[in-house]
């Protein structure tokens, strides 16, 4: 695969609106671009959605880039990467309200598991279950991680306390819910 001045000129071509220099260069670095967008999101066709929104943005923005700041192919993984990422936050739990959460906590609500692999393993009362059998610390911050989608230092801001104990709670949280849940597997095979 051809890389450099090449790649500087067919970018040229794109920012002066030459549609055969854009093919050449699909052509060239797509599956590179799928492939990036793919390490990041996990899905084939996902990933081929990311690369032609990439392939867009590279036609855009052809005429920004400076081949002094890296290659083509670097400048334009750096674009799918980003794009890539940006989906995946998007695709990200919503942040619950606070009255949300409290019902939560306040068992009010069963809880509905944002990870396909959870709902597999478990259903939801388990997973409650193994929720209620929590320190409420741990409980609290893994609900507003995981169901939340709150960051550790948001967990640490909301809680007040230090980025590391949020962090050691939600793990900790986590890890035990991992166990109990694996005991309820085994008892139900």
């Amino acid at each position: 695969m051809a890389t450099g001045p090449e790649d500087d000129a067919l970018l040229a071509g794109m920012a002066a609106g030459d549609r055969a220099a854009a093919g050449v260069f699909v052509r060239r670095h797509a599956a590179a671009v799928i492939g990036a967008a793919f390490h990041v999101v996990r899905d084939r066709a996902m990933a081929e959605d990311i690369a032609q929104e990439v392939f867009l943005k590279a036609w855009r923005a052809a005429a920004t880039y400076d081949p002094r700041r890296g290659s083509a192919r670097a400048w334009l993984l750096a674009i799918s990467r980003n794009a890539a990422i940006d989906l995946v936050r998007v695709r990200r739990a919503a942040p619950l309200s606070p009255d949300a959460l409290s019902g939560l906590l306040a068992g009010g609500a069963m809880l509905t598991a944002t990870d396909d692999r959870l709902v597999e393993q478990a259903d939801a009362a388990e997973v409650r279950l193994a929720l209620d059998r929590l320190p409420e610390d741990q409980r609290r911050a893994v609900l507003l991680a995981a169901v939340a989608g709150r960051s550790a230092a948001e967990v640490g801001e909301i809680e007040g306390i230090p980025l590391g104990t949020a962090k050691t709670r939600i793990r900790t949280a986590l890890i035990r819910m991992r166990d109990a849940l694996e005991v309820e597997a085994r008892r139900g095979l």
